[in-house]
């Protein structure tokens, strides 16, 4: 069973968090959201233009750049994430233009070297998969595609075909951390995926707080909290780690008590 597989299978809905590399301290950033529990990390590639992410991880990426991040760094990061935690999932999520201008077998083979688990980009859809896709299958690294609201029934296959890890359901047709989906609408959505796929959906955007990733628990296989953890390392540098424990802790606890209590409920049903 890999990595990812084995964060989804642990009999409650799993807390998959995201921070940018190269913002903060980031090893300990890292490290703290393991401490505090969370059970899938995202690791943001920083990029000039993050067209999908609102202004608490733009900012992020412009801290990052200014600091003269580049993609090896980001490797040598994860690698040494690995190192550190060898059994906990580790997942880069960014665009295209970093992923694929060196060649899309090198940044698998990359990838891969340092233990990454999964890719997510943002920019390239299904169906021009053989830009990235083929090369990181082979390389035995997740391509893990998005679905959002706009996701009907003509387009939901080829946004599966070639997808693994985990389907990330984009719960609000928008830019990160600004508004969040209500929840009927989220459940209704959640349903239609997991009808038509096997593979665990994770929800995001728009996630901000534990009584708000409890709500997504109860009706998913894991909620998904990036900006409100961005937030934290911008607003307190090298101080960052304690208050990303913490917070990583509450919605941990709240994640995985959601998951056992929408559990009880459909064994009184």
């Amino acid at each position: 069973m890999t990595r990812l597989a084995s964060a989804f299978a642990k009999g409650h809905p799993a807390l998959v968090t995201f921070i940018t590399a190269g913002d903060g301290d980031t090893a300990a950033n890292l490290d703290a959201l393991v401490e505090g529990g969370a059970d899938v990390i995202e690791l943001g590639m920083p990029f000039t233009d993050p067209m999908a992410d609102g202004p608490a991880i733009q900012a992020a990426n412009l801290r990052s750049l200014g600091k003269g991040t580049t993609t090896a760094d980001i490797f040598a990061i994860a690698a040494a994430f690995r190192q550190r935690h060898p059994q906990v999932p580790l997942v880069l999520m960014g665009y295209a233009n970093p992923m694929v201008r060196r060649g899309p077998e090198w940044f698998a083979a990359e990838a891969a070297k340092a233990g990454v688990d999964g890719v997510i980009c943002v920019d390239i859809p299904p169906e021009e998969d053989e830009a990235l896709g083929p090369a990181l299958r082979a390389a035995g690294v997740a391509p893990i595609r998005l679905a959002t609201p706009t996701t009907d029934a003509a387009r939901l296959p080829a946004v599966l075909e070639g997808s693994s890890g985990f389907l990330y359901y984009v719960s609000v047709a928008g830019i990160t951390g600004k508004q969040q989906a209500a929840l009927a609408s989220i459940e209704e959505n959640v349903a239609r995926l997991k009808a038509a796929t096997d593979l665990p959906v994770a929800v995001g955007f728009g996630v901000r707080t534990p009584a708000q990733a409890a709500e997504i628990a109860r009706v998913a296989d894991g909620a998904v909290v990036g900006s409100a953890l961005v937030e934290l390392i911008g607003q307190y540098g090298a101080q960052a780690p304690d208050h990303v424990r913490r917070l990583t802790a509450s919605l941990a606890e709240a994640v995985h008590r959601a998951g056992n209590m929408s559990l009880g409920s459909s064994l009184r049903a």
